[in-house]
């Protein structure tokens, strides 16, 4: 499994903390942790040979020699 791959299975954890958090401060918080965990996704990908681009949904389409779509 590529690192990318967690990275995004951590930020998926973090929103959904983030959707279930009582107080501001913490969604908040959870937030801000999906988003570094996307980008050091997107990071690890480029690191990999991978090229990231989003569309217009700005859903991550993944290009490359290791890409499965």
């Amino acid at each position: 499994m590529r690192q990318s791959i967690i990275f995004r299975e951590n930020a998926e954890n973090c929103m959904r903390l983030a959707e279930r958090a009582v107080r501001e401060q913490d969604c908040l918080r959870y937030r801000r942790m999906a988003r570094a965990w996307t980008a050091l996704a997107n990071e690890q990908d480029w690191l990999d040979g991978e090229i990231v681009t989003a569309n217009d949904n700005h859903q991550i389409i993944l290009h490359g020699p290791n890409s499965h779509s």
